[in-house]
């Protein structure tokens, strides 16, 4: 019989002794889902022997970061599901280089009374002025408010539509834009729609109609929208539903990015 030598096994490591109480902690954050308090606690700790707080201040301080984390964390995902195409905000939009827009009227968009109300707001203007940003910022601002939001362009939201319905999932499909607080509707009125794709969408409008807000961008006036929707009776119902208490804001017709591009040339000369 031959023997085969075998290597003996090797030695553990020793584990690092752990604090009971930090061990206890710490399982505990995981089990009830407190990553802030599981982060900071320690830091909190020294803090609070420094300070000498009450075991009831301490406490208070740990529950305070925790929930104001969680609301900042809540707002990031409501951003992300609105589905951005860039970053946007209002207060950063320049004021003095499209004098049609009032800061007034921007600072109220800012609540959500509006869109919590079902009321509409309609961007109209030229390219290059100011539309998408304001919708990207109007929608931003009620996302990190607490709202649900979507954002869309016209175009895509017909493709999708037309899609379900051939896949037959039209319902599911138009239920879940129902469902959003805010949907925003970008380059509303850069396309004809075919009678097929001006139902689908009119469907979105029906269905929101003084329940839930629609903000759209579009760089046609309500006249020219029947080349949108080429059905007078179609787009009579469409521009009814989205300027029933609207808020309408005219971006004007200089384009703020012609502007700078302009200007940049100019400096450069």
């Amino acid at each position: 019989m031959t023997i085969t030598a075998t290597q003996p096994p090797t030695p553990r490591m020793p584990l690092p002794d752990l604090d009971p109480e930090d061990a206890l902690i710490d399982e505990a954050c995981k089990t009830l889902r407190l990553p802030t308090i599981r982060a900071r606690y320690e830091e909190l700790t020294v803090s609070a022997r420094r300070d000498q707080f009450s075991y009831k201040q301490f406490l208070a301080d740990l529950l305070d970061v925790e929930c104001q984390d969680r609301d900042v964390r809540r707002k990031q995902r409501l951003v992300r599901a609105a589905r951005f195409p860039r970053p946007k905000r209002l207060e950063d939009f320049d004021f003095d280089a499209n004098p049609n827009v009032t800061p007034e009227i921007i600072g109220s968009l800012k609540s959500t009374a509006w869109a919590l109300e079902g009321r509409p707001l309609v961007l109209i203007g030229d390219s290059g002025t100011g539309k998408s940003h304001l919708l990207i910022g109007v929608g931003t601002a009620m996302a990190e408010a607490g709202l649900s939001v979507r954002y869309t362009t016209t175009a895509a939201l017909v493709n999708e539509l037309a899609e379900a319905e051939a896949g037959r999932h039209l319902s599911s499909t138009i239920a879940r834009y129902t469902k959003v607080d805010l949907l925003c509707l970008d380059e509303f009125g850069y396309l004809t729609l075919d009678k097929k794709g001006a139902k689908l969408l009119f469907q979105i409008f029906t269905e929101r109609e003084e329940r839930k807000a629609t903000a759209v961008a579009s760089n046609a006036p309500f006249g020219e929208w029947d080349k949108t929707f080429t059905d007078p009776r179609l787009c009579a119902a469409v521009a009814d539903r989205l300027t029933f208490k609207c808020t309408l804001i005219e971006t004007g017709t200089d384009s703020y990015r012609l502007a700078t591009t302009e200007a940049e040339q100019a400096r450069n000369v």
